[in-house]
């Protein structure tokens, strides 16, 4: 029998196909398409009646040709989120978490109800586009949407209620939102008063591995395809990453490696004590009761964001080329912190990066490969910042670094942050989110046994590729000189 995985990432979507057969997965990739945002007038919002229109055509491919699909599941990035009003129409489409309508919006929240507070409460890092930032926004800017709201849901959520017709909301998803309370296992409700927000928006809250409906009626009639059950998953992209990370060790760390980077380890409880609020982490919901202690980093955004840059003018680059020309750049010349805010939003990207190293005093980059490894060398020696803080807040040492996602195809970038870090990298599965949904597909059925048995199959079924580290003295000088001009301690 086959499953269906629909992963949405922040620049692309994809369908793939799973299947386990003598014990190995095997994984086809059906139909992947652009996640394009769109801008209207000053705002910039996710086109989310196209994503589910692609949707709709991977599950048109599957009957064409003639596949029988034995359930369904959907995971994308966190944070953002539809409205729906009494009619069980959307009400306006969704802001993208890069709009510019929070701004400011964290720093008045703060002070209106104290960083500690809402820490306690729900654990969570904090970040100027988690959903209670952008609601917030809203009920400052006494939002028409929100006098209308009758359901809230984010994208997994609301794209699965698109296909059945069901409302729920998934754990690993709904604690990235900044108004979940993992200790009392529920939605804050004094928090979310205390925003504005009416807490009766926020539905059940259902575990990865809960079946939520099948395909609607209304679907199966417009694609004349059969019902197919659907479960919940970890519907975090990231939360299904981890997931899939093919660790034999129990105490791990991980990076998933996109648009974003998000590294850190998985525990069995939430991390809320004042040490972790210092260093900004976040212990966000993943598979089966587990918990992600983790950090963002901003990732490889900054180099997808150049090459847009050099697009618009004109010079087109694939990313293979970017990364040759990394290779033949000068080592070492110029280093950003890559999640400077000046960083965060659409725009060109080089220019910026010039910017920040004229502001702190360093040589900017002129050339195309000089840029990019800038960028490149800099996540690397921020991961290694970040992995320092991890083993220090968590109380472990790991002895290397899982890498999964897009992101590892970028072997330059695998190769420097073993340099960095002084210790093996092990690179992969690709595909990291949509193996991790699949997982839970496949356990929810009673096809696997549990998440552990999950990972040695995934381990059996896909490569890992083992970067050692190289030139322990020039990167370990290269390590003090990131954090003396970037500032970072």
């Amino acid at each position: 029998m086959t499953i269906l995985a629909y992963d949405l990432g922040a620049s692309s979507g994809r369908a793939l196909l799973g299947r386990l057969n003598n014990g190995k997965i095997e994984v086809e990739e059906l139909h992947r398409f652009p996640n394009d945002p769109v801008q209207v007038g000053d705002r910039l919002h996710w086109d989310i009646l196209r994503l589910l229109h692609e949707l709709k055509q991977a599950l048109l491919q599957v009957k064409h040709r003639g596949i029988e699909l034995e359930s369904i599941a959907i995971d994308s990035w966190a944070v953002d989120f539809g409205l729906i009003g009494s009619n069980g129409e959307l009400l306006g489409n969704p802001y993208h978490y890069r709009d510019h309508h929070a701004d400011g919006v964290m720093e008045q929240v703060v002070e209106e109800l104290s960083a500690t507070e809402i820490f306690a409460k729900t654990g969570i890092q904090f970040l100027s586009f988690n959903t209670i930032y952008q609601l917030a926004a809203m009920k400052k800017a006494d939002s028409p949407l929100l006098r209308e709201a009758k359901h809230f849901l984010m994208i997994p959520d609301l794209l699965r209620y698109y296909l059945t017709g069901e409302m729920f909301n998934e754990f690993s998803n709904a604690t990235t939102t900044q108004l979940y309370n993992p200790v009392a296992g529920s939605w804050d409700d004094e928090l979310i008063r205390a925003i504005g927000i009416s807490p009766e928006l926020f539905g059940t809250v259902v575990q990865p591995g809960t079946k939520v409906g099948s395909l609607s009626a209304s679907v199966c009639e417009e694609l004349n395809i059969e019902s197919v059950p659907v479960y919940a998953v970890a519907e975090h992209d990231t939360g299904s990453a981890v997931a899939a990370v093919p660790a034999l060790d129990r105490s791990f760390a991980y990076l998933s490696c996109g648009t974003w980077s998000l590294m850190g380890t998985e525990v069995q409880e939430p991390v809320i004590n004042e040490l972790a609020q210092q260093l900004n982490f976040t212990n966000e919901g993943g598979a089966y009761g587990t918990y992600r202690l983790l950090k963002n980093i901003m990732g490889l955004w900054v180099l997808q964001e150049c090459r847009r840059s050099w697009e618009r003018a004109g010079i087109t680059y694939t990313f293979p080329e970017l990364v040759k020309l990394a290779g033949e750049a000068k080592p070492f010349a110029a280093f950003i912190d890559p999640d400077d805010p000046l960083f965060l939003h659409p725009g060109d990207m080089p220019a910026r990066i010039t910017e920040y190293c004229l502001r702190t005093g360093q040589p900017a980059p002129t050339e195309t490969g000089a840029f990019v490894r800038c960028i490149l060398e800099s996540l690397a020696l921020k991961y290694r910042f970040v992995l320092e803080l991890t083993e220090q807040l968590s109380g472990q040492a790991f002895g290397g670094l899982h890498m999964v996602g897009g992101g590892i195809q970028n072997t330059l970038l695998c190769q420097w942050t073993a340099n960095a870090i002084g210790k093996p990298v092990w690179a992969g599965p690709v595909e990291g989110s949509a193996i991790g949904n699949m997982i839970v597909q496949w356990i929810a059925s009673g096809q696997i046994a549990d998440i552990w048995e999950a990972r040695k199959v995934i381990r059996d079924s896909f490569p890992v590729d083992v970067y050692e580290p190289q030139q322990p003295e020039e990167w370990e000088n290269a390590y003090g000189s990131f954090k003396q001009k970037t500032g970072i301690a």
